[in-house]
């Protein structure tokens, strides 16, 4: 499955019911699931860590932005974290099957999107960033978001990647980027000098001469009368939790001061503590196939197959049945991951062929294009149930006051929406494939083309039978606008659907009669 995490930081942390209303958009997303919150008074910011599909992962990020427009206004806001928006900043971080680039392009589509409907300036960082100096996020946040009033009109350094040369009046500005898993690292020494942690904290970054992958800065924690340093490590392979750890210890003694505790905020990899209790407990020969969730997670992998078989006979049982879900929509995502198979299948074939050598080069390349496809079709199999039971849990909601029946119509609207999206994206996936068949046509070994013809058969009938589910959604959507883009859209997937289909077949019955 495609997994990407998302990592919103929202400058609210003392406001429970706002926090609660954010994620609650977030999650109202199909396909999106919450893996940790957290709120800091002091820092007065909340990070919120979702997980999901890209797509879904990116219209929660969008919907949470949305949100958080509407409820925090930054001139009011106080606390000791620098931010430049109501949502500050939201990283994408590949986890399964999803490239960095693949998190790079869905940041700089999300950080348009917010500045054209929502009219936040966005910039890029990190991984995405579009300059070496905007990689590091301290430098975007650089005098924060009142110096960034006057900063983004005037100075040409600081105009955003996306947007209008001027802050939202309450929501600021906000970050978009991709980046690897982070580990936010707090420690607590036993002193309220917020001097000696402000010098530690320098002492340990990489930008003034300390740890490399360690961002690190001082606070005073006023709640507990402490204060602390508190870091980002990006890179914990590179520089590991005990060393910066120990490093903070040895600079503390320097003034007399000792470590109370350490804190983890958010998620953490299970990697980064499997290297820290190896560096403490001094363990010999341990290995991280004596822990037990990763033996479970290698069992599981080996029985994958297994359990994929049953699926498949339990997904037809539940086809043929009364129920709503799986339906149409599903089983066009999975006849036209059939076609690709069938694609991938003969492409296999003709690189097993030594006499074929001379386009080994070119299959190789249609091999990876039609494997990303099949992938995400398999994926929209279970996403277009989602959809429709998104669509179910909307007409479910309360309708007693004014407030809670607008509240249901537009939630229905919105599910409505996704519940189009998915089956057109199937299309629009299969028919990826099905161009990519007209050169698998063309090259694929002679013996096996009548595979490549019935693949184009299934990707066709997938086509067709998602674009169907696509327009009987239409017809319950308010939106003109909408509708009017989708049925462009449609249209230009069935002229191509038919064009390519067509062409195709009769290259692959040629070639048949042929031999």
């Amino acid at each position: 499955m495609r997994l990407v995490e998302c990592v919103p930081n929202f400058s609210e942390g003392r406001n429970i019911e706002i926090i609660d209303k954010i994620v609650n958009e977030m999650i109202s997303v199909p396909g999106v699931y919450l893996l940790d919150r957290e709120s800091d008074k002091d820092h007065n910011r909340s990070v919120i860590t979702i997980v999901g599909t890209p797509e879904a992962v990116a219209e929660a990020a969008f919907r949470g932005t949305k949100k958080a427009m509407e409820l925090i206004d930054l001139n009011k806001h106080q606390g000791e974290h620098p931010r430049i928006g109501a949502t500050d900043v939201i990283p994408f971080i590949p986890i399964s099957n999803v490239s960095m680039e693949e998190c790079i392009e869905l940041a700089k589509k999300l950080a348009k999107r917010i500045s054209d409907e929502l009219k936040i300036p966005t910039y890029l960082y990190e991984e995405a960033a579009t300059r070496e100096d905007r990689r590091n996020l301290a430098n975007i946040r650089k005098g924060q978001f009142e110096g960034l009033k006057e900063a983004i009109k005037t100075d040409p350094d600081r105009a955003p990647d996306f947007g209008p040369r001027e802050l939202h009046p309450t929501a600021g500005a906000t970050v978009v980027g991709a980046r690897y898993p982070l580990i936010a690292f707090n420690v607590y020494l036993g002193t309220n000098d917020i001097e000696i942690a402000k010098q530690i904290a320098r002492n340990v970054r990489y930008s003034s001469g300390g740890l490399r992958y360690v961002k690190a800065m001082g606070f005073e924690i006023k709640e507990r009368n402490l204060v602390q340093v508190s870091m980002n490590m990006v890179n914990y392979k590179g520089t590991p939790l005990y060393r910066v750890f120990e490093l903070i210890r040895a600079e503390a003694r320097r003034y007399g001061v000792s470590i109370v505790e350490g804190e983890i905020v958010g998620l953490v990899p299970q990697e980064a503590l499997y290297d820290t209790s190896e560096f403490y407990l001094q363990l010999n020969n341990f290995s991280k196939d004596q822990i037990l969730e990763v033996r479970l997670q290698k069992v599981l992998e080996e029985n994958k197959q297994k359990l994929v078989s049953q699926e498949i006979g339990e997904f037809l049982e539940n086809l043929s049945s009364d129920a709503p879900v799986p339906g149409g929509g599903s089983a066009a995502a999975l006849t036209a991951a059939m076609g690709a198979s069938l694609g991938s299948m003969v492409l296999r074939i003709t690189l097993k062929k030594e006499e074929l050598k001379d386009v080994h080069n070119d299959a190789n390349k249609l091999l990876m294009k039609i494997e990303g496809a099949r992938k995400r079709l398999i994926e929209l199999i279970d996403e277009d149930s989602n959809a429709f039971n998104s669509v179910m849990k909307a007409f479910r909601l309360p309708k007693t006051t004014d407030e809670e029946k607008e509240k249901r119509k537009q939630e229905i609207q919105n599910a409505f929406k996704y519940a189009s999206q998915v089956p057109l994206e199937t299309a629009k996936t299969a028919l990826i494939v099905l161009k990519e068949m007209e050169h698998i046509a063309k090259i694929g070994y002679v013996d096996a083309i009548s595979d490549c013809g019935s693949g184009v058969k299934m990707l066709e009938a997938g086509i067709e039978s998602a674009l169907l589910n696509v327009k009987i959604n239409l017809n319950y959507i308010k939106d003109e606008e909408f509708v009017t883009n989708m049925k462009k859209e449609i249209q230009e997937i069935e002229k191509e659907t038919k064009e390519y289909s067509i062409k195709i077949f009769n290259t692959v019955l040629s070639k048949i009669e042929g031999q």
